[in-house]
């Protein structure tokens, strides 16, 4: 296939683009700067401009592109960002979608949410049916959804991935704790019981190929382990695998002053189960989280319990 993807430079999209040309898909990347390579076309989402002529013809267009939503503290302006840079890019890409004449269409778009959608579900396990939740990230959520409307309207496939955290030694989840964890200060948040959506990195790949096959499969699709843990057996499946002890607790207080408004999202109770996925037959390799953090960082796998 042709696929035009956005966001290919973040974690996600770099490992995502290197699998698709592996499997022997052309993939064209949009960049905010003046392309460079054969692979590249320039556009500029915060001014809504995007050459049509890139998406013509395309098989496939996969939007991952949003700012970090753990790399600075959530001030106003950051919470700005965060909008901007999701609600900017995928309102540009549909639209631009939904102008092309019917027979130049992609035939799917496939494009990044987050779990972040259900909010705090406590105890209950949820599914794709559920409704939004009523934090900033669903609320986030939501509207960048929603931006990618027009596409759907137009006629497109359009697939929402509602991603938990991958784990991978270089993710955003795992990156920051290795460190302390090493040193023996590995720390449950609070009091551990919150639950812990996630999915291995191998998993996403795989699940988003899998869906950019699957003509039958659209709306929203949580990219997310069969088996979600509790906060506190997620600190003692790390602390096992890297041979060290975990037997601190981060309070709440405290993590609000280290790290702001992220610090909520950290103690909120995400129990999301993959409905879709599993309906559809997805093999996930690493269903539990034991074996997928054996396996991210290089010691023995062992099953999780």
């Amino acid at each position: 296939m042709r696929i035009v993807m956005a966001g290919a430079s973040g974690f996600l999209g770099t490992r995502l683009a290197e699998r698709l040309r592996q499997s022997g898909h052309d993939i064209v990347r949009l960049v905010r700067r003046p392309s460079e390579q054969p692979d590249e076309s320039s556009w500029d989402p915060a001014q809504g401009r995007l050459d049509q002529a890139v998406l013509a013809g395309a098989d496939a267009v996969i939007n991952l592109s949003g700012a970090n939503v753990g790399d600075h503290r959530w001030t106003e302006a950051y919470k700005r960002v965060l909008r901007s840079s999701r609600i900017d890019t995928t309102d540009t890409i549909a639209q631009t979608i939904g102008r092309l004449p019917a027979d130049e269409r992609p035939r799917v778009l496939l494009q990044s949410s987050a779990v972040g959608w259900y909010g705090d579900t406590g105890d209950q396990a949820v599914t794709e049916e559920a409704p939004a939740g009523t934090t900033f990230l669903a609320d986030l959520c939501r509207v960048w959804e929603a931006a990618a409307r027009p596409a759907e309207d137009a006629g497109v496939r359009v697939v929402l991935l509602r991603t938990a955290p991958a784990i991978d030694a270089g993710g955003s989840l795992i990156k920051p704790l290795l460190l302390p964890f090493k040193l023996g200060a590995g720390a449950r948040i609070g009091g551990g019981r919150q639950w812990m959506s996630w999915i291995a990195l191998a998993d996403w790949l795989a699940a988003a190929e899998f869906l950019l096959d699957r003509d039958d499969l659209a709306g929203p699709v949580n990219l997310v382990s069969p088996r979600p843990v509790t906060n506190a057996e997620f600190t003692r499946e790390l602390a096992r695998v890297l041979r060290r002890p975990a037997l601190f607790s981060v309070p709440g207080p405290v993590l609000d002053l280290a790290i702001g408004g992220l610090a909520g999202e950290a103690q909120r109770s995400q129990r999301v189960l993959p409905g879709v996925l599993s309906q559809a037959g997805f093999a996930w390799a690493y269903p539990g989280i034991g074996a997928a953090l054996a396996a991210t960082l290089g010691a023995r796998p062992v099953m999780a319990p």
